[in-house]
């Protein structure tokens, strides 16, 4: 085929050609590895149902910890319930894998100076990840006591454990990848499209911004979610600053 792409060797700078079906070869092997992955991990996960179930439902309990019980109104909410924390359950344990495979695919094409910053982004990148999970599920206690409340005290609340799984799962999903804000900004002085001097020149918009995003994506809408999400950004913000001078020296 006369379509080639240019990889680089990964003990040499230079450039390795490998023709389209090669390429396409190589990326249907990994996508094999990320499904097989997955699937043994929401395997896993069905298994392990109920404590993956009592660990997201504690944040309710804590709230009404008499009466934290979940109702169904279909023969099917069940299966459909325990399906879907599989599949959750599945997509997050099977992460280090899909980053690895992600990483193990795009290698050879990075030069030496990508290779050095690639792999310390990729476990920041996790860290931050599941820091932004654990922000997300310690905070969800506050939240459902502000959602109850705001209702008034005429309403008693029924819930629905796939709403509330979803909630849950969402607001966990919305601050992990928020929470991904400084590699981004970092990965963005490393190729030299932002500097540390503009970060710290734009600091009063940032933070107008900050907040703002954090009121708009907060799926929760409660003041406490917004407020946990918005001063870890700016710190995230404060921080991109200082390891971009770091790098630059």
């Amino acid at each position: 085929m006369a379509i080639s792409l240019k990889r680089r060797n990964d003990t040499t700078s230079e450039p390795e050609s490998m023709t389209l079906v090669e390429h396409l070869t190589e990326l249907r092997r990994r996508v094999l590895v990320c499904a097989l992955a997955f699937i043994v991990a929401a395997t896993v996960a069905f298994i392990v149902y109920n404590p993956i179930l009592a660990f997201l439902k504690e944040p309710y309990c804590q709230v009404a910890p008499h009466h934290c019980a979940f109702y169904i109104t279909g023969p099917l909410d069940g299966l459909s319930l325990r399906v879907k924390i599989s599949a959750y359950g599945g997509l997050f344990a099977a992460s280090p894998v899909l980053l690895w495979e992600l990483w193990r695919f795009i290698t050879p094409g990075l030069n030496p100076k990508e290779k050095k910053y690639a792999v310390p982004f990729i476990a920041a990148s996790i860290v931050l990840f599941s820091l932004g999970c654990l922000t997300a599920y310690e905070t969800f206690p506050h939240a459902l006591k502000f959602l109850d409340s705001v209702g008034g005290p005429g309403l008693n609340q029924i819930l629905d454990p796939t709403k509330y799984l979803s909630l849950i799962v969402l607001l966990m999903t919305v601050f992990g990848l928020t929470f991904e804000f400084p590699v981004l900004l970092v990965s963005l002085e490393v190729a030299g499209v932002l500097t540390p001097k503009q970060l710290s020149s734009w600091r009063r918009w940032a933070i107008v911004l900050i907040v703002v995003v954090a009121g708009v994506i907060t799926p929760s809408s409660d003041p406490f979610s917004m407020m946990a999400l918005a001063i870890p950004l700016y710190f995230f913000y404060e921080a991109s600053i200082i390891i971009g001078k770091i790098i630059r020296r």
